[in-house]
């Protein structure tokens, strides 16, 4: 899954790049985990609305 880093400089990008599950992982942390918390968020607001 985890290839060792050979870039010259490693950066946050060569370490996104380094195998199909890095990406997935990632990107699932950043957009799909805040998206369930902010819809759990507007739902109380909406219940309390009305």
């Amino acid at each position: 899954m985890f290839e060792p880093m050979t870039d010259v400089v490693p950066s946050f990008f060569a370490w996104l790049n380094q195998g199909p599950l890095t990406l997935t992982i990632f990107l699932h942390t950043v957009i799909i985990l805040p998206m369930f918390w902010i819809y759990k968020q507007e739902k109380t607001r909406l219940e309390k609305e009305s």
